[in-house]
């Protein structure tokens, strides 16, 4: 458990940092919008690439961990949509729907990627990359179909959810560095240097961007939606999760990176597009600060159960 929170350590620091920062010394959204679009766009995915390019994939159970992220993706999602007529019930209207799905099945990529890397190292983040490769696609897919569906003014044409998912950059990114991987395409040594240096300042920006995009008003008293929203993601995620990854054979430090992936918060892009296609974006946001505050405590002992 000690290395655990080691390991976490430093994550929740800089999200906490970002939380002081978004109200003393960058108080502008502005300020933030233009970080958030650079690691978005620039940092982030050259991190990415050059992970992928650099991993030994000969090494990795590539179809284990991506296997058992997928499945436990789709298998929340399938539950979300059964347990939709019992959240009904609860005065859970179709917007507040897609914010408690796009909660349960979403997952922060700057939380993982950083956790991995301080408790694997490199192969960790190989690993949490490769993990990446198999679940953004899907939960792209998955999120915007139910918010057109359920919460969208205008209904979203098939064409539209899969421009959507196509011009996602992470997705890019991964392609990118699967493919020279691959194909053993050799890259010259200023790439390389460019490349680890815009990788390495990625994650620490990510979490900058994740503590000030918080909403830490009305967490006091939250809703039944939300309520909903963190007990998918934080508890029935990660049990589906390891739960398919023992059955795929997984152990070790590759059961662990599944539990990390599967125990992380929600993306804060998941606002975003929540805002975009007319889900609850207030509920969206009070479940996203609950998922981060909260999984201090719930990552740690779902990783020390397996690590």
């Amino acid at each position: 458990m000690a290395v655990v929170v080691a390991a976490l350590l430093p994550v929740f620091i800089l999200i906490v940092l970002g939380v002081v920062l978004k109200r003393t010394l960058m108080r502008l959204d502005t300020q933030w919008n233009g970080l958030e679009r650079l690691t978005y766009f620039v940092l982030f995915p050259m991190l990415l690439i050059q992970t992928l390019v650099k991993a030994d994939l000969s090494k990795v159970p590539v179809a284990g961990v991506g296997g058992a992220l997928l499945l436990s993706a789709l298998a929340m999602s399938l539950l979300c949509l059964a347990l939709r007529p019992a959240l009904s019930r609860l005065d859970i209207d179709g917007p507040a729907f897609t914010s408690i799905f796009q909660g349960a099945i979403r997952w922060q990529t700057y939380v993982a990627l950083s956790v991995s890397a301080n408790m694997f190292g490199e192969v960790g983040l190989a690993l949490a990359s490769v993990a990446m490769v198999a679940i953004i696609p899907l939960v792209n897919v998955l999120s915007v179909a139910v918010l057109a569906h359920y919460a969208a003014p205008e209904k979203q044409s098939a064409r539209a959810i899969v421009m959507t998912v196509v011009r996602n950059p992470l997705i890019w990114a991964c392609a990118i560095g699967l493919v020279i991987n691959v194909v053993h395409l050799p890259l010259p040594k200023i790439w390389h240097e460019v490349a680890d240096a815009l990788g390495r300042s990625s994650l620490a920006i990510g979490l900058l961007v994740t503590g000030a995009g918080l909403h830490l008003e009305g967490l006091l008293r939250p809703s039944t939606g939300a309520a909903v929203g963190v007990m998918f993601k934080l508890v029935l995620m990660p049990v589906i999760a390891l739960v398919l990854a023992v059955w795929f054979g997984l152990s070790g430090d590759s059961l662990a990176i599944v539990a990390i992936c599967a125990a992380v918060p929600t993306s804060t892009s998941a606002y975003v597009l929540a805002r975009q296609m007319g889900g609850d974006a207030p509920l969206l946001a009070q479940i996203i600060t609950l998922q981060t505050i909260l999984a201090a405590i719930t990552m740690p002992i779902a990783i020390a159960l397996v690590a």
